[in-house]
């Protein structure tokens, strides 16, 4: 009787963690033999381990990441241009505690956009808030925004990411209204928090996708400054030729 009575506690308590690891041990006899102290610090971890998933369920679900992609599922082929030793660094997450970028270029098909989620992800599993954004998209946000007067409600939410995941950047030349939206973007992000930003275009070509030379020049000083930068390559991981190791994904780009 005691025994149910301490379980409807725990479920009134919203203790999940400990209600699953006390059902455990009731129902195993290998934690008879340990002592109180011992039980009870299972059924802590347990409560701890509980609510750490919790929170990494939500954070991944506000991140809306395009790929579910883990740096532990990255293929290392040396024909992609995919440093072993530079993504192991960058899987530390102490770029996002320094307020460092990552710019990841490189051909179509060459997992890009994999890379770039599976750092987000990495950077939600130690505790970031990440989203994940098409340039093409957010830009079109942002246009409605400034029309329906949430535009200043959407930079502040973009502003207190940790990381922000800014996807196929340079497929649209940057009019002068797209690229003050960028400006006020990444100057907000500037040594507080850090951007991923995707690209076919190799970095030094980005300056010619926004047609205001001196808005592109704030831009990239703000964006590339600080910066570490994945040059992928290689023939398209869609191409089943030659994507004959474990694949990461068939649509990544």
């Amino acid at each position: 009787m005691l025994i149910q009575q301490t379980i409807e506690r725990l479920r009134e308590l919203g203790l999940h963690g400990m209600l699953k690891g006390l059902d455990q041990q009731l129902s195993s006899a290998e934690y008879h033999t340990l002592s109180f102290d011992e039980r009870l610090g299972l059924l802590i971890d347990a409560e701890v381990s509980y609510r750490d998933s919790r929170l990494l369920s939500t954070r991944l679900k506000t991140a809306k990441l395009k790929h579910q992609a883990c740096i532990e599922n990255l293929n290392f082929r040396k024909q992609r241009g995919l440093d072993k030793a530079a993504l192991l660094q960058l899987s530390s997450c102490q770029w996002v505690r320094d307020h460092r970028n990552v710019l990841v270029t490189g051909p179509t098909g060459v997992g890009k956009t994999y890379v770039s989620c599976a750092l987000a992800h990495k950077a939600c599993q130690q505790g970031f808030k990440a989203s994940y954004e098409r340039a093409p998209r957010l830009f079109n946000s942002l246009a409605v925004a400034r029309a329906d007067g949430s535009y200043n409600r959407l930079l502040t939410k973009l502003s207190k990411l940790d990381v922000l995941v800014i996807d196929d950047f340079g497929l649209l030349q940057l009019n002068d209204d797209m690229a003050r939206d960028l400006l006020e973007i990444v100057d907000d992000r500037t040594d507080i928090r850090s951007t991923i930003v995707s690209s076919q275009l190799p970095s030094e070509s980005w300056h010619d996708t926004i047609s205001n030379p001196t808005l592109a020049d704030a831009i990239l000083d703000r964006v590339v400054h600080k910066s570490y930068k994945l040059k992928l390559k290689g023939p398209s991981l869609r191409d089943p030729k030659e994507n004959t190791e474990q694949k990461e994904d068939s649509d990544t780009e």
